[in-house]
């Protein structure tokens, strides 16, 4: 019996590190989450498990679809963001089916064609569907709602799909957002996971037409969403208005950062969210094994096709001055 080969996509984290090598890791700033995450009370102590969860997920849909102007009925959950990404994709092309996919952005896209049976190509002509990340991962650019709306219309008169993955917009400018505008032609991807630093709670949500919403539910394992993610995701939706304050110290740390990137001469890319990617003098592998060395982790970028540049999280003025003095270390 012959497989298909499907490569998986490297991720931030400790998790892709060898055994016995965690514990030398003090700060982690290969992993872009919410350093200033909304404080709330949440008990999970008397979440019932011993039954199922309703798999229609009609409360929480309801939930969302107030917050986002829309209605349940437009609106998808799933295990996290990567769960409605291959959903998407399952519900939305056909074996030999070309999908653009820009360089230098989130693996898991072309992982997840690849998985339907399409082929990520980097161009638009022929495709049936395009994916676009904003505010992009790894660069950390946002592009403006009003040029958004321009990419909308133009799939509207093409007859294709637009894949519009928001999960890093919270920690942005969530005015940029497109959750509220109704098409046929553009589905907009949400995640907890980012914005309330919650990689554990594996939860995400998506706003698109009822056809297409009905399709991706159809393909979703069913009751994929766990009683305790169902309940921590009502309590965040709820303390959302947080986000304002984890925003504007976000902004402060990242210029203080950015700066002093900037004054040891490296180039750094302008970034709207909570991480930075700049060009390494050195071979990124190996600045990545220096400052592991010395307890910090960071993210080479050579899985996004920037072999040459690291990304690194926006965290606390501590934690940052930490890095800062690490890398006067390992510079040149």
């Amino acid at each position: 019996m012959r497989f298909r080969r499907i490569r998986k996509t490297e991720h931030g984290g400790r998790t892709h590190l060898v055994s016995g090598s965690t514990d030398a890791v003090i700060l982690d700033f290969s992993e872009n989450l919410n350093p200033f995450p909304p404080s709330f009370s949440w008990n999970p102590d008397g979440i019932l498990v011993s039954s199922y969860p309703d798999n229609r997920y009609a409360d929480l849909k309801e939930h969302i679809a107030r917050i986002e102007g829309r209605s349940p009925d437009e609106i998808c959950v799933g295990n996290g963001s990567v769960e409605i990404i291959r959903s998407f994709c399952l519900a939305s092309l056909k074996p030999g089916d070309s999908v653009c996919i820009p360089p230098h952005t989130f693996g898991e896209y072309a992982v997840s064609v690849e998985c339907a049976g399409g082929i990520p190509v980097n161009r638009q002509d022929g495709c049936v569907a395009e994916f676009f990340c904003n505010p992009n991962n790894p660069t950390g650019i946002l592009v403006q709602k009003s040029i958004v709306l321009e990419k909308i219309h133009a799939h509207e008169e093409a007859g294709t799909q637009l894949f519009i993955d928001e999960a890093f917009i919270d920690l942005a400018d969530p005015a940029e957002s497109v959750t509220g505008v109704r098409s046929e032609h553009a589905f907009v991807l949400r995640s907890l996971t980012k914005a309330f630093s919650v990689p554990g709670i594996r939860f995400g949500w998506g706003v698109g037409c009822p056809e297409l919403v009905t399709a991706i539910e159809a393909i979703r394992p069913p009751w994929s969403v766990n009683a305790y993610a169902e309940s921590y995701a009502h309590a965040a939706l709820d303390n959302a208005d947080q986000l304002t304050a984890s925003r504007e110290r976000i902004t402060a740390e990242r210029s203080f950062l950015a700066d002093e990137l900037q004054s040891r001469d490296l180039s750094v890319c302008p970034s709207a969210v909570n991480f930075l990617l700049f060009r390494s003098p050195v071979p990124a592998s190996d600045l990545k094994k220096q400052l592991l060395s010395r307890g910090i982790l960071i993210r080479d970028c050579a899985s996004f096709g920037l072999p040459e540049y690291v990304r690194i999280a926006v965290r606390t003025r501590d934690e940052n001055t930490l890095l800062l003095e690490a890398l006067d270390t390992c510079l040149p």
